[in-house]
């Protein structure tokens, strides 16, 4: 194995510092083995010696639970246990994987030989440790399977059924789930050094169907993160809970939306999944390395309207969409993507930095072992602006004011995209006037940038319940941002 850096001993000096000493990793991985560090750098070393460029193995074991309630009755509960191990070279653009869910000599002895069977060979690139990768703790080294009995559990579902049907007498149907998982990650990377990461997960999701008058609506809300389940208290619940009733209720009243061309004010918080959709995608190294993205070639370019700066923050505490290191063993960073309307940074791993010759960000992801990584984005949002929601929405004469998003649909070569607004008001002379539904917004990312006039200063993330797909993948992560205004976008509507 070739010799270690002084980067590379300092940086492996502080891992170590910083990290668990492996503790739980040698618990739920090598103590239940046969393996030892020394067989991992031993296989690690004959990937190399086939004159790869970077190869790694990645290790994870998986423990996730699952709980739902439906009209007051408990129907689902859930728990499994998962582990394996992901074994790669890359060599160029080409990528060598394999996998399997044994952990042992012998899988891996027969991972490396179909790894080195696929005969890509490298042109001796030399892959370099990213600048101040140092990790630091971000959330909890505690299992949130574990964290309460099983009995607290259904009882807080049950408290949001109660919750519920308490606010209304219109709520006809409450459903109720929590979900939560406990990962125990560990990386013998390119530079022979061992990297762990422990990963608790929480989400408590809520929704509700009110009926008046033959008429029904659905409300949802929810929260989680990188907590215990204890993160749950009355407070959180009561919250989530007026939160959907108060949703659907507003959907009760609500009258068609209007369509065509107008001005559209973003609610800050959730809102940014459309952010993250029609613009945090095409930021994505991959595509910018393939030419595929509507940002391609662009960087140091004026992308969008002055004043708006977005970034790429993996380093939140606690946030779902925060890591302690990424899945290629690489720190998290807080990374600018654009600034003051320039685009500055792209979100990358290590082989898309390296092909285009810039800085690994930390956003090597994947979705489980028995996945590549790629670059993907973890807590994605726009900045503070100067100016308030109150003037903001004070400056519409006529316009929509979209406060809360469903689902959507973006196009990342061209940017287009289609989102429907699950909460939505008109605004008539400054004020935010009668609710309506059916609202869509159509537009394109680029685009929609440069159509940007005020920024609001009240910049709040979304509650923990984002996840995102790519490729098939899904991983969780955050969006934020504060109130937009939007001089000129298309709105579909009903009316």
């Amino acid at each position: 194995m070739n010799k270690l850096s002084i980067q590379q001993k300092n940086y492996l000096n502080k891992i170590i510092k910083n990290m668990q000493d492996f503790k739980l990793s040698n618990e739920y991985i090598i103590n239940k083995s046969d393996l030892s560090h020394q067989n991992l750098l031993r296989y690690l070393d004959e990937i190399k010696n086939n004159s790869v460029d970077y190869a790694d193995i990645y290790f994870q074991y998986s423990k996730n639970e699952f709980w739902s309630l439906e009209d007051g009755v408990v129907k689902n509960g859930s728990y499994s246990i998962d582990q394996g191990v992901g074994v790669r070279s890359i060599s160029g653009e080409k990528t060598a994987f394999t996998y399997s869910d044994d952990i042992s000599n012998s899988a891996l002895k027969s991972a490396v030989s179909a790894i080195n069977s696929m005969g890509t060979h490298g042109k001796g690139t030399i892959y370099q440790l990213p600048k101040d990768n140092v990790p630091s703790q971000k959330y909890i080294n505690e299992d949130p399977t574990q964290s309460i009995q099983n009995t607290e559990k259904i009882e807080i579902l049950e408290k949001i059924d109660k919750l519920a049907k308490n606010l209304t007498p219109l709520v006809s149907k409450v459903s109720a789930s929590l979900a939560c998982s406990y990962d125990v990650i560990l990386i013998q990377n390119h530079f022979g050094q061992l990297v762990e990461d422990v990963r608790p997960l929480v989400r408590l999701s809520v929704s509700v169907i009110v009926e008046s008058k033959g008429k029904r609506e659905q409300g949802s809300s929810g929260g989680g993160g990188r907590y215990s389940l204890n993160y749950f208290d009355d407070e959180m619940l009561s919250k989530y809970t007026k939160e959907a009733v108060d949703n659907a209720l507003i959907n009760l009243e609500a009258d068609p939306s209007p369509a065509g061309s107008m001005t559209v004010v973003l609610g800050s918080g959730w809102p940014g999944i459309l952010l993250h959709e029609a613009i945090g995608h095409g930021l994505e190294g991959d595509f910018n390395r393939k030419g595929t993205s509507a940002f391609s070639n662009k960087m140091g370019q004026q992308v969008a309207a002055r004043g708006i700066h977005i970034v790429d923050d993996g380093t939140i505490d606690g946030r779902r969409g925060s890591l302690n290191v990424d899945d290629e063993g690489n720190a998290t960073k807080n990374t600018t993507l654009i600034e003051d309307g320039k685009l500055v940074g792209y979100i990358q791993d290590a082989q898309n930095a390296k092909l285009m010759n810039m800085e690994v960000t930390g956003n090597g992801r994947r979705e489980s072992y028995a996945h590549l990584p790629m670059p993907r984005m973890t807590n994605t949002y726009m900045l503070n602006g100067n100016h308030t929601k109150e003037e903001i929405i004070k400056s519409v004469k006529n316009g929509l004011y979209a406060n809360n998003f469903g689902g959507g649909q973006v196009d990342i070569t061209s940017g287009k995209f289609v989102f429907s607004a699950s909460e939505a008001y008109l605004i008539k002379d400054g004020r935010i006037s009668h609710p309506v539904k059916g609202a869509t917004i159509i537009g394109n990312g680029p685009d929609i940038l440069k159509q940007v006039s005020m920024v609001g200063n009240d910049l709040s993330l979304d509650s923990g319940v984002g996840t995102c797909g790519k490729d098939g993948q899904s991983v969780p992560v955050g969006v934020g941002q504060p109130t937009l205004k939007i001089d000129n976008i298309v709105v579909g509507g009903t009316n």
